[in-house]
């Protein structure tokens, strides 16, 4: 090994052990050893320290104790002269400087210094899930660390946008040439939020340190390893290497030098040695010590003076990255990473929909004599021909054939319209059906975006993804207000009837249910059953989709699940599905109960919408969405009861759940179902209130919607009995829950 990487790795492990030790005692000194320290909504306090040395760091005191087995893991600086041919001390120095820059990160929040303005620091423990399932379904192949900065603004976007249309997120922390990438993001007027895929951490080195416990929780998260244990470093560290696909982008560059480069930090040297204890490797443009034997890494540990225009692909090789592009003829970046973009109004071209005009999109399937492939008709004037900032109508019907499809997989791939179309650098698209919202921003147009790009993105994104049931797609766009009125009134009717139908559909009118595993990539016991009343936890795939998954391909993580014999129809038992079950959680769970919150429920990966966990003083449920971080009557926020649902264990008491199975006939049906629900955020109220109305109104109890208690009646179980007993509410008087 290098003995300068090795010598700059411990120089700055050093540093930063110092730097931690001289800001604890300072403010030991000023608040006191038992002053309270922490991130932000999360249950694994300090992630890192907490995964590698089980040491629950919750006030100064716990940190000091932290730093001190940090400490014990220093090795001396070699000198210069002496040549180290392993990477043992290295990677030592690389865990102590991980603990060191964890807790300098962690004072930032209590001295008032954490991250603000583009800065958004650590992530919680709800952000943290949300992106799960774009790891676990594919969207998301892995991250990229970037550490420092590019020659110039152009340079840097040129990689965040690379980055962005390989669906790699990216991570971003430290400076060079006192700059940092995400700063010249900023300059460019570049999105940077987590739905971009663009994470800016803070400026300093230390922040690196974020990108690591992200990585540490997702191990804790979805691969159920339980911190403390004895073996518990090892098999987060393996967990990493096998299943986050990491790397590090050491940039070093000086803009001042033209890009000739500058030698990195021992800081940045430290922080490299931190990650490769995790198997993610360094890739530098900067011309520096190479470590290219195989080890820790799958392959190479570092790779350097790269040049920029091939760091990206070189990246993808040394971490082994499987990426999937599909090549669209559009004029602007198409990837994962555009999918959460905003178009504000002062960024706007045209707009359809929302408020200011009508707009609506409809997939239907047809004969293969009616369809013809690939061809794209604008019914209408084109954007280029309306003012900057105008709204336009538009219609857009899509229509399929195929020898294998069926009706039922219309509203599977309609419901994908949103994803494909956001997914096109400039594009805005929310809502579907006659409630979509579409924005065309000035810079995709000033770079040639017209209408037919939209039919170009959906034949080639529908054709790509559903080949196995789809053979012609074409694509219809009207603009003409005229013209568009019959296709609407012709939709809407399709709208209702599908919605009779599938509201229509039971778990009794079905012999087969079906499985989606697609989080044992991360959570490698759990197994999500989706029935025709209960979609996935993750509130993504129905039992259609799940169906049409299957039938596009027998071999992936969708699966069809005989029922066999009825074992418990109140419960939800069946003696095929626990068959099942045995088999794909490798023999972890035997039985599973559909009906029931507390009788073998189903496993949760972490990718939940919604936690509904007993409250035994009120016998009842409540029910608690990942975006309410707040405080629940539990005593716990979502953030620390997902930490004891997820990693695909059965939690009686607790079940992670998609919104739409909360008015779902078979909600929790054994254990009284919806009466049984005596809380949830206001929000999350006002979101499913339409449905919730419904639903109660068919059960002949349409005033039990005021019985729910939220956040603005009550935080605590004191405050909620109270609210319970004023109201009535009938699980007062229900069989015991426990």
């Amino acid at each position: 090994m290098s003995k300068i990487i090795a010598s700059a790795a411990i120089r700055g492990a050093h540093k930063y052990v110092k730097e931690a030790d001289e800001k604890l005692n300072k403010l030991i000194e000023e608040k006191g050893e038992k002053q309270e320290v922490g991130f932000p909504n999360t249950a694994y306090y300090l992630p890192l320290i907490l995964a590698l040395t089980g040491i629950k760091v919750e006030t100064l005191a716990d940190a000091k104790k932290a730093l001190e087995w940090a400490k014990k893991l220093l090795p001396p600086v070699p000198s210069e002269k002496v040549w180290l041919p392993y990477l043992g001390n290295t990677l030592d120095a690389g865990i102590a400087a991980l603990i060191a820059t964890e807790i300098i990160e962690a004072l930032k929040y209590l001295t008032g210094d954490e991250p603000k303005g583009i800065w958004l620091g650590f992530t919680d423990d709800a952000t943290l899930r949300m992106q799960g399932i774009k790891l676990v379904d594919g969207r998301m192949p892995g991250f990229a660390a970037c550490v420092g900065a590019l020659p110039t603004n152009e340079q840097a976007v040129e990689l965040a946008r690379s980055l962005q249309e390989k669906n790699i997120l990216v991570f971003m922390a430290s400076s060079s040439g006192g700059k940092s990438m995400a700063e010249q993001l900023a300059e460019e007027g570049i999105e940077m939020n987590w739905d971009t895929f663009l994470v800016p951490y803070g400026k300093d080195t230390s922040a690196a340190v974020h990108a690591l416990n992200f990585a540490v929780r997702a191990a804790l998260t979805f691969g159920g390893i339980k911190p403390g244990d004895m073996d518990a470093a090892r098999k987060i560290l393996l967990y990493n290497k096998e299943r986050v696909h990491a790397f590090v982008l050491a940039l070093g560059a000086d803009p001042e030098v033209n890009g000739s480069g500058q030698l990195l930090t021992d800081e940045k040297y430290a922080a490299a040695a931190g990650a490769i204890n995790f198997g993610f490797p360094t890739l530098s443009d900067v011309n520096i010590p190479q470590i290219l034997p195989t080890g820790i890494c799958t392959y190479e540990h570092v790779v350097s003076n790269i040049p920029l225009n091939k760091i990206v692909s070189k990246a993808i090789e040394v971490r082994g990255l499987e990426i999937k592009v599909t090549e669209i003829p559009i004029p602007v970046p198409y990837g994962a990473g555009f999918e959460g973009e905003r178009v504000r109004k002062e960024q706007m071209q045209v707009e359809f929909g929302g408020k200011r005009s009508v707009a609506f999109e409809l997939l239907r399937g047809r004969p293969m004599d009616e369809v013809e492939d690939g061809k794209i008709e604008i019914v209408g004037p084109d954007v280029d021909t309306v003012e900057q900032g105008a709204a336009m109508p538009l219609g857009i019907l899509v229509d399929v054939a195929g020898r294998n499809f069926s009706e039922d997989f219309e509203t599977v791939i309609e419901r994908r319209i949103h994803e494909f179309l956001s997914c096109a650098n400039g594009i805005f698209h929310m809502g579907q059906r006659a409630i979509a919202w579409i924005r065309i921003s000035k810079e995709a147009y000033q770079k040639g975006f017209r209408l037919k790009h939209f039919g170009e993105i959906l034949i080639a994104k529908i054709h790509d993804e559903y080949s196995g049931i789809v053979d012609k797609v074409q694509v219809t766009l009207i603009t003409d207000e005229e013209k568009m009125k019959k296709p609407l009134e012709e939709a809407k009717k399709i709208y209702h009837q599908r919605d009779e139908r599938l509201a229509g559909m039971t778990d009794e009118d079905v012999d087969t249910f079906y499985s989606c595993i697609l989080c044992q990539s991360y959570a490698p016991d759990h197994v999500c059953i989706v029935t025709p009343e209960r979609l996935g936890l993750c509130g993504a795939y129905t039992w259609l989709d799940c169906k049409a998954s299957y039938q596009l391909n027998p071999h992936g993580p969708n699966e069809p699940v005989k029922k066999g014999k009825c074992l418990d129809p109140v419960k939800g038992e069946w003696e095929g599905v626990n068959e099942y079950l045995k088999v794909k959680s490798h023999g972890n769970l035997e039985r599973f109960k559909a009906y029931s919150i507390m009788e073998d429920p189903m496993t949760s990966c972490g990718c939940f919408e919604c936690i509904v966990a007993v409250l035994p003083e009120a016998n009842g449920v409540m029910i608690v969405n990942r975006e309410f971080t707040g405080m629940t009557p539990i005593g716990m926020t979502f953030s620390t009861m997902a930490g004891q649902v997820g990693g695909g264990v059965q939690t009686p008491g607790f079940l992670g759940i998609g919104k739409v199975y909360i008015t779902s006939r078979k909600f929790i049906s054994a254990d009284g179902g919806i009466k049984r629900v005596v809380w949830m955020p206001s929000e999350l109220k006002e979101e499913i209130r339409e449905r919730l109305e419904k639903r109660l109104e068919e059960m002949g109890d349409p005033e039990f919607i005021d019985k729910i208690a939220t956040e603005k009646d009550a935080t605590t179980s004191e405050e909620l009995l109270e609210f319970l007993k004023k109201k009535n509410h009938p699980a007062l008087s229900m069989p015991p829950l426990m």
